[in-house]
């Protein structure tokens, strides 16, 4: 029998915890429960602890995605459930994941609609991040950054040196399994309003997601992104010289930076690529 091991982090989720871990129990009982406390200060790791589950303190908070790993490294089921532990994600859904998984695919994302995001402007930056992540993998992404997935631990454990220790663990591991072909599915979930308060912060997490989108495009292929750039460079030179060739009769010096940043943009494209096709080479 498949054995499978739920992660949770968590950081002051203790009210969460005493609603999700006895759901858990009841829907998956055989299943390994791991609670990754990232440095509560509150009864987050008593209560874990007094629901059987195995607790991996940390001293200090060193993030979601430091937990995330944490808790895969730790875990001995062939299969590990990520969720958050903040009452949000049901756990009866994880039969319906793990049903999606034995079709033969390697990732199953539970996939929120509108009324799950975490407010209007959470909502359009998610529908921004999906159709960007879409157009890069030319798959249809339906939740690029949903915390409530299952994978194959062994093939999830080869991208452990890539996730950050902050917030977008789900963004890094869902674009490196498309990178590297593996199958990924999604399932349509309900999400609940979460218990206690939000980790997220408006103005430091609108830097972060920005970043998002940058990471999207550098972890599957950083050409189709430096290219359009450089293309514009380029262009916005041309039309410049066009106009001062017209107007002036000559070559200015802006429109040699213009050319020049086109051919250094689109280098480091071609560079970066390269290093992406070796970030994730499997010598197997």
């Amino acid at each position: 029998m498949t054995r499978i091991s739920i992660i949770l982090p968590a950081k002051n989720e203790a009210d969460g915890l005493r609603k999700t871990l006895p759901a858990l129990q009841r829907t998956a009982p055989g299943a390994e429960l791991i609670v990754v406390d990232d440095g509560s200060t509150d009864a987050t790791a008593q209560v874990a602890a007094e629901h059987g589950a195995t607790v991996l303190s940390s001293p200090y908070s060193m993030g979601n995605g430091a937990a995330i790993k944490r808790g895969a490294r730790h875990a001995s089921g062939e299969i590990l459930v990520f969720m958050d532990a903040d009452g949000q994600h049901d756990p009866a859904c994880i039969p319906r994941l793990l049903e999606r998984l034995e079709h033969g695919y390697d990732m199953v994302v539970g996939a929120r609609d509108w009324a799950g995001q975490a407010g209007v402007h959470r909502g359009a930056a998610n529908a921004f991040y999906n159709w960007l992540a879409s157009r890069m993998t030319g798959f249809d992404v339906k939740d690029l950054t949903s915390g409530f997935r299952v994978v194959r631990a062994g093939k999830f454990r080869e991208f452990l040196h890539l996730l950050p220790n902050g917030f977008s663990y789900p963004t890094t591991s869902t674009m490196a399994f498309f990178r590297s072909a593996y199958a990924v599915a999604y399932e349509p979930i309900p999400v609940a309003r979460r218990i206690g308060k939000s980790h997220i912060r408006p103005l430091r997490d609108g830097v972060r997601f920005l970043l998002i989108i940058f990471k999207i495009a550098t972890l599957y292929s950083p050409l189709k992104l430096f290219a359009p750039v450089a293309m514009a460079f380029f262009f916005t030179g041309l039309g410049y010289y066009l106009f001062t060739y017209l107007t002036q009769n000559r070559f200015t010096n802006m429109s040699l930076l213009l050319f020049s940043a086109s051919v250094i943009v689109f280098l480091i494209g071609l560079i970066s690529e390269q290093i992406t096709s070796l970030t994730y080479r499997r010598d197997d």
